[in-house]
């Protein structure tokens, strides 16, 4: 045998008896890696807030959901305006000094009667023009009269006549120029030669602006505020708020309930006259205006809930008011489950009825069956 070959035999040989040990160190190292692995992780997860059980749900009555058919409704607040329609500013063309003032802010007041007194230079000026007017006519007219008489006589020339008959007409003319202007200034002709002049109301209602005190100055129309406004308030209207996702419930002509805060037991109706065009940048809302007819209760600057009805009619739910839990601001109703549970579901509520009974608008179809008094399984679920 050559040396090669015994030092294959030798090298075969030697690995044949390390393979045992190769053998045992690869189970060894095996059997210690499964050994060090990590257990599978069991989650478990937490249950449902809205889901109860309680050991005896024969304590909890329950009902079944009416059905109610009404039309759709909007309620937005609004506050009372006067008509501008029906408002009247009271102003004088002559201007002078305040001498004395019979009427106030808020008084009730009648056509004609007398709320303020001015010493006007104007009103004397216009006196003393009428009064010249009058004797100046009263010249003419004698004259034309002579002149006429002469010339039936043939001492005159019919052009002397013609001529004096000019004047007098001039001189008519002129009377009745001063008149007016009397008049104008809100003077009779018939009183008294005075500077004062009298400003009575021009219509009737409640004096909603006064822009005028004793010994006060008032000038004539050039920039000068209303010395008082006038307004009737046997008519008013109600401006509301209108938010543009709700517009489309909302037409020109439709009717609306007015609920005043100042009287809950009354509830007035009107109907919506205006839609305004432009909307509310930082609000987005868009103004409708109501006119209502005001039974003398209704003050300008109060506020009110306006309510609207659709044409259109939906049926909702109605269940008991005590059915309705009230919580984290919002509504819930109790909807049993079977097998003790009870499930909390979130609803929308209404208008209040009659009977202590309470709308739902969404979260609950009629026939549905609820606990009958909410507020009792909820405190004894925190029990």
């Amino acid at each position: 045998m050559s040396l090669a070959s015994t030092v294959r035999c030798a090298f075969v040989g030697s690995c044949l008896l390390a393979a045992p040990w190769l053998t045992t160190g690869c189970a060894r190292g095996h059997a210690q890696t499964e050994s060090t692995a990590p257990l599978p992780i069991s989650i478990d997860e937490e249950g449902d807030g809205s889901l109860v059980r309680v050991d005896h749900p024969e304590r909890f009555p329950l009902t079944a959901a009416a059905a109610r058919r009404a039309a759709p409704e909007l309620s937005v607040t609004g506050v009372v305006a006067p008509d501008v329609s029906r408002a009247v500013p009271v102003i004088s063309l002559a201007s002078g000094r305040v001498i004395d003032i019979r009427a106030r802010l808020g008084d009730q007041v009648r056509k004609g009667q007398l709320l303020l007194r001015i010493q006007s230079a104007d009103v004397a000026a216009a006196f003393a023009d009428y009064r010249k007017a009058v004797a100046d006519e009263v010249l003419a007219r004698t004259q034309v009269d002579r002149a006429r008489a002469l010339f039936d006589r043939g001492a005159i020339a019919r052009k002397d006549l013609e001529v004096a008959q000019d004047v007098d007409d001039k001189a008519v003319v002129d009377v009745e120029t001063t008149a007016e202007r009397l008049r104008v200034l809100g003077v009779a002709t018939d009183r008294p030669p005075s500077g004062v002049v009298d400003i009575t109301a021009p219509a009737s209602g409640v004096i909603t602006e006064q822009n005028v005190a004793t010994a006060a100055g008032v000038k004539s129309l050039d920039n000068s505020p209303n010395l008082f406004t006038i307004a009737d308030l046997s008519r008013v209207w109600i401006l509301c708020d209108v938010y543009e996702n709700d517009l489309a419930s909302v037409r020109v002509g439709d009717a609306a309930d007015i609920h005043l805060a100042a009287y809950p037991d009354r509830v007035l109706t009107g109907r919506i006259d205006n839609i305004g065009p432009i909307l509310d940048p930082s609000l987005r809302t868009a103004k409708v205006r109501i006119e209502v007819a005001n039974p003398a209760l209704m003050r300008v600057g109060m506020f009110v809930t306006a309510t609207f009805r659709g044409r259109t009619t939906e049926v909702h739910a109605v269940v008991p008011a005590t059915a309705v839990l009230h919580l984290h601001d919002r509504d819930w109703v109790y909807v049993p489950a079977g097998e003790g549970r009870f499930v909390r579901r979130e609803v929308v509520s209404g208008r209040m009825l009659p009977v202590l009974q309470q709308e739902l608008l969404s979260g609950l179809q009629p026939g549905e069956r609820v606990v009958t008094n909410a507020l009792v399984l909820q405190n004894t679920v925190d029990q």
